[in-house]
C-alpha cells in the first residue's frame, strides 16, 4: 500500500502529461505558435520521466532523469532507421505518438527541456521530505 501511495503522484503526472500533450496537438491552432510547436515533445519527455519515476520509485531523481533522456534520445535516433515496416508503423496514429515520424535535432532539445522541467516539478513539488 505504501509503495502504491508513493507511485500515485507519478501516475497522475503521466496522465496529465498525456492529456496536455494530446491537447497541444489537437488544439494547436488555438495555442500560441511557440507552444503549439514545442509543448507536445516536451510533454512527451516529461511523461517518460514520470513513467520512470512510477516504475523505479527507489531510484534517485538523477537516475530517472538520465534514464528518461537515454530512452527519449534512443527513440529519436531510432527514427534514422527507415526500414519499410517501421515507416509503416510510424504512419499510424499510435506509432507516431510513441516512436515519432522523423529525426529532428530540435526534438533532442525539447526532450532535454521536458525532462528538466519534470525533474524540477518532482524535486520541488511532488517529492515529500521524510
Amino acid at each position: 500500500m505504501i509503495m502504491m501511495k508513493a507511485r500515485m503522484p507519478y501516475f497522475i503526472s503521466v496522465i496529465i502529461c498525456i492529456v496536455l500533450g494530446l491537447g497541444s496537438r489537437t488544439y494547436s491552432g488555438l495555442l500560441p505558435v511557440f507552444i503549439a510547436e514545442h509543448a507536445g515533445d516536451m510533454l512527451w519527455a516529461s511523461m517518460v520521466y514520470f513513467g520512470f519515476r512510477f516504475l523505479f520509485t527507489s531510484k534517485s531523481l538523477a537516475w530517472a532523469a538520465a534514464g528518461s533522456l537515454l530512452f527519449s534520445f534512443g527513440i529519436e535516433f531510432s527514427q534514422l532507421y527507415q526500414a519499410e515496416w517501421i515507416v509503416k508503423l510510424r504512419h499510424t496514429l499510435l506509432g507516431a505518438l510513441i516512436i515519432g515520424r522523423g529525426f529532428l535535432t530540435l526534438d533532442l532539445i525539447r526532450y532535454a527541456l521536458g525532462v528538466t522541467i519534470a525533474f524540477g516539478v518532482d524535486k520541488f513539488g511532488l517529492r515529500r521530505k521524510s
